[in-house]
């Protein structure tokens, strides 16, 4: 089965492959997808965007041994990615999706763009199915239909407490808060899945510990970065730690709404504008 990726005025085909076969249904239940491009910081060399779904590893390849045009899945990232050259040291396992079915130049150049113009404005995308075929429809929630609705809400669209949270010209504003929530959004991110992973042990304590860190996590937004929307999503999903539902249906909606967070501060920040005023001050200081 092929995939249509689709941005800044053009578009690339994907051949789906493997035996992903978990991971492939997710795929194509959320699709068509709108998505959100953003730049890499650490690994290089690709372009991603983040998963509306939250599915476990399958066939274990390590991301070193990604081939350039390789589509990947990276669970505790929760990244869809599309590679273009080997990447930078990293240490991880992916999921093996696919390949882009075209040369990797289109994507390089679209990735140049990305590099330059994150933090300036969105550049969004979209995944289709090359056939038009709807997805098939995925099976209810059993959490409580708020908790459903506002995530619904904020992968839609970006929140107002997170788009105004560059406003401020305060001391040290906008760059305390903003990069104070998006790491705060992202080590969040990681609890959860780490949390999830445990599978086996105590879930008693799996909850009591993703409960204090959802509540960590929507203090410091609500108190130190002035944000309201956000944090009280994060405080409903941690008094529902509490209230019986299903801790694998809670666990995953927590992570997908941790990460949706992260993605959505990302955005704001011109990661290579700031790397290259670090050089440069590194630089500076050196020939001082």
């Amino acid at each position: 089965m092929d995939l249509i990726f689709s941005a800044e005025g053009q578009s690339w085909p994907l051949r789906l492959s493997g035996h992903a076969d978990r991971t492939r249904r997710a795929l194509l239940s959320a699709l068509p997808m709108r998505l959100q491009l953003h730049t890499p910081k650490i690994a290089g060399s690709h372009i991603y965007w983040h998963a509306p779904f939250v599915e476990d590893l399958e066939g274990a390849t390590h991301v070193l041994a990604a081939s350039a045009g390789a589509f990947i899945y990276w669970p505790v990232r929760q990244f869809l990615e599309i590679t273009f050259a080997p990447l930078q040291a990293e240490n991880a396992e992916i999921t093996i999706l696919g390949h882009l079915d075209a040369p990797v130049e289109g994507i390089a150049e679209l990735a140049a763009t990305l590099k330059r113009d994150q933090g300036r404005r969105i550049l969004e995308g979209t995944l289709v199915q090359s056939d038009g075929g709807a997805p098939e429809p995925s099976a209810p929630s059993p959490l409580p239909q708020d908790i459903i609705a506002a995530s619904k809400a904020l992968w839609a669209a970006c929140p107002a407490d997170i788009g105004n949270v560059t406003a401020s010209r305060a001391i040290m504003h906008p760059a305390g808060p903003v990069f104070t929530a998006e790491s705060e959004a992202r080590v969040l991110h990681e609890l959860l899945w780490w949390i999830r992973a445990a599978r086996g042990r105590d879930e008693a304590v799996r909850r009591q510990t993703a409960a204090l860190a959802l509540n960590k996590t929507g203090t410091r937004l609500r108190d130190f970065c002035h944000m309201e929307e956000t944090p009280a999503l994060l405080f409903r999903l941690e008094a529902a730690m509490g209230d019986g539902h299903s801790f694998d249906a809670l666990i995953d909606e927590a992570i997908l709404v941790a990460g949706r967070i992260g993605a959505w501060l990302d955005l704001l920040i011109p990661w290579n504008d700031l790397n290259e005023a670090f050089r440069a001050a590194l630089d500076g200081r050196k020939a001082s």
